[in-house]
């Protein structure tokens, strides 16, 4: 029997980036398409795939949907090629992260993971989450959810030693953020906005190149666990809070064991213990660059891959060529 704590330990962290780049690889032949669910469909199956040589016994516990709604990759399916005799695992997964992105040939669509021992991450039911997250070395609390967009600008600025109109906040263009953004704009914050891609806008606080300070507002609840998972390896804060439009919603929430619907989620609280994160560039983005074809029919990858216990992050560069 492998106990937790030597869980991760039979998983090689570059194992997790093979299964990352075969979805990067797969969904970048439709980049550009206008078809965002062959895209998608193709990262899934490639993913899947990959998973199937692995040495562990996993379970997707934040995947493609539930079983009637995803044909693989749906929560609760099983992974690995040693069910019941590997290390227990659980997964959160997006194959495709950017659709939509993927579709039209915009920047920063990923193939992401991450990989926790078993019961180390939150099962995220598939509704919204409002998002705060900012980078290390700030004061633990130094932003907070039930806090206005405001006093978190003023308090994340007093921390850095700043004035507010120098903090600069990452928000996903959409409708229900012009409130949102029309306050952090009152107060002079410069904001970065992304048409989509979660993940990456939460990451993009870790990364001093990138110059944002705090990612603010809502998306989908199973990106906030995914993004949670690469700030739990390399520092940083994230709170998140589940929103319900719906009954259906709540329903939903209380079937994957959500009993307290207002609940604000710190990062221990979404992933626990030791993880490991992939990522790997579908299109150029701030984090990583795509896919790449040369003319002499090799592809490029690049990706990162962060583990929590040991805080390391490696940037892995890979060249694939046909057959290989």
């Amino acid at each position: 029997m492998v106990t937790a704590s030597k869980a991760l330990d039979r998983v090689l962290v570059l194992e997790m980036v093979r299964v990352t780049e075969a979805a990067a690889i797969a969904a970048s032949k439709l980049i550009g398409r206008g078809d965002e669910k062959a895209a998608d469909a193709a990262a899934v199956e490639a993913m899947r795939h990959a998973f199937n040589g692995l040495e562990f016994d996993g379970t997707v516990v934040i995947g493609e949907g539930e079983r009637d709604e995803a044909p693989m990759l749906y929560i609760g399916e099983k992974v690995g090629n040693a069910i019941g005799t590997g290390p227990k695992i659980d997964i959160a997964l997006d194959p495709l992260e950017g659709t939509t992105i993927t579709a039209k040939a915009g920047p920063n669509a990923l193939a992401v993971l991450a990989i926790a021992e078993e019961g180390g991450l939150l099962n995220a039911p598939d509704v919204y989450m409002d998002k705060l997250a900012v980078g290390p070395g700030y004061p633990k609390g130094v932003v907070c959810l039930d806090r206005t967009p405001t006093e978190n600008i003023n308090a994340l600025a007093a921390a850095k030693g700043v004035q507010p109109n120098e903090i600069i906040a990452c928000v996903l263009d959409r409708p229900r953020h012009e409130k949102l953004i029309a306050e952090l704009r009152q107060i002079g914050c410069g904001i970065v906005l992304i048409p989509d891609g979660d993940v990456a806008g939460v990451i993009a606080v870790t990364n001093p190149d990138t110059t944002i300070d705090i990612y603010m507002g809502s998306g989908g609840a199973p990106e906030g666990v995914l993004a949670a998972a690469a700030l739990r390896c390399v520092g940083g804060q994230f709170q998140g809070r589940l929103l319900f439009r719906n009954e259906d919603e709540r329903a939903r929430a209380r079937k994957w064991g959500v009993t307290d619907l207002d609940r604000i989620y710190d990062l221990e609280d979404l992933v626990k213990g030791d993880a490991i994160f992939a990522a790997t560039g579908v299109t150029d983005g701030s984090l990583l660059e795509g896919v790449k074809r040369k003319k002499s029919g090799v592809m490029t990858t690049e990706s990162v891959v962060m583990r929590a216990s040991s805080g390391t992050v490696r940037w892995v560069k890979g060249e694939h060529h046909k057959g290989g």
